[in-house]
């Protein structure tokens, strides 16, 4: 799967975790921090750090994406009703959630080849390292940061880089 590289990762079509589209258009002209989460993953309590920021930003036009993925160690292994259940009963997530995909290898979804030609500020581009890496897509639809999976969404280098994008 190859997409343009130049254009926005917010006009990629993507399922919805609870079916349906979830229509990334909406978020033009805001701010997404896309990330690739896991119920089953020691990183997983980072879900509710970024729920914080959803909260804390969801009214100056913000939005965590959570994009479920079941490559790393299985750690994602359940349906579309347990993820989300699991994700509101245990860190009450707010934040849309996208259906479950891969994202390295030839079944990557065309969203993470969209994402993966960004380096971050280590200078990694390329496949996804493992579960919860983010990246900050700007207004203008442009990717414009990329932070590593052990970097949590409260690091001040992520609230900073969410502000410059809000103004």
């Amino acid at each position: 799967m190859t997409a343009d590289s130049n254009a926005s990762p917010l006009d990629i079509e993507i399922g919805a975790l609870k079916g349906g589209s979830a229509d990334l258009g909406q978020y033009a002209g805001q701010a997404v921090l896309v990330v690739n989460v896991a119920s089953k993953c020691g990183l997983t309590p980072q879900y509710t750090a970024l729920e914080k920021l959803q909260e804390q930003y969801a009214g100056r036009g913000f939005t965590v994406l959570g994009v479920p993925c079941n490559q790393f160690l299985g750690q994602e292994p359940g349906t579309a009703e347990e993820i989300a259940e699991f994700c509101s009963a245990t860190y009450g997530v707010t934040f849309p959630l996208t259906e479950k995909v891969e994202v390295n290898g030839e079944g990557r979804h065309a969203l993470y080849e969209r994402l993966v030609g960004f380096a971050d500020d280590e200078g990694h581009s390329g496949d996804i390292r493992w579960n919860f890496e983010k990246f900050l897509i700007g207004r203008d639809g442009a990717v414009v940061a990329r932070f590593s999976p052990q970097t949590e969404p409260d690091d001040a280098r992520v609230v900073a880089a969410v502000e410059r994008q809000l103004g």
